[in-house]
């Protein structure tokens, strides 16, 4: 189908302008890793943190975007491609909007999360390795998935029947063998303060 017809449409308010009327920069964190590695329970406290600051946030959490927008996708290699796609294309308007964003999403393909990352400008992306062996996620395995992975219930499950390629070089690393929750969120919150994403941190400077 032809679509020569569609024009993009420059704005008057920016990216920019939006982080300067916050007082915040907006942008993407991105928290990747095996299931039961913790992204969820991460970006969740690490929302609560930074809205408690008066940070404008937003947590887009895997299990969540499949009940709707993602709803009619499944789990093949060109599935997950699409879910990260429209992910991607979702955190982006919203980061336009002002927001921080954070998702977490298993996200198993370096390809794919690095079709994210080009949506973005510089240091509006962050990708955040949440690293835990999968011997340990499948000893805390909150939702029996892994228990039905390996019985063959579930298919193409990451770590057991579909693989996960690790970050190369992410932003952060955070081992969550080594930490508990509370110095999980530290280590994040820490990063984001370094990158002057919080609001006591930013100035207009940071903006390209």
């Amino acid at each position: 189908m032809e679509q020569n017809h569609i024009v993009w449409h420059d704005v008057l308010i920016t990216r920019a302008d939006r982080n300067r009327l916050n007082n915040h920069k907006s942008g993407l964190i991105w928290l990747t890793g095996l299931s039961a590695a913790g992204k969820s329970t991460i970006a969740l406290a690490v929302e609560k943190e930074l809205y408690d600051r008066g940070i404008r946030t937003y947590v887009l959490d895997g299990d969540n975007v499949r009940h709707g927008l993602n709803s009619n996708l499944g789990f093949s290699p060109e599935d997950r491609k699409e879910n990260i796609r429209r992910i991607g294309e979702v955190a982006k308007l919203m980061a336009d909007a002002g927001v921080l964003v954070l998702t977490a999403f298993i996200s198993p393909y370096r390809e794919d999360r690095d079709m994210v990352r080009k949506l973005f400008d510089g240091d509006h992306f962050a990708e955040v390795f949440i690293k835990c062996s999968l011997e340990e996620c499948e000893k805390r395995d909150p939702k029996g998935l892994y228990k039905k992975a390996r019985a063959g219930v579930i298919k193409n499950y990451t770590g057991v029947s579909a693989p996960y390629e690790e970050p190369d070089n992410p932003e952060l690393t955070v081992d969550t063998e080594c930490c508990d929750i509370d110095g999980a969120v530290r280590q994040v919150l820490e990063f984001l303060s370094e990158k002057r994403f919080l609001a006591t941190e930013y100035t207009e400077t940071t903006e390209s």
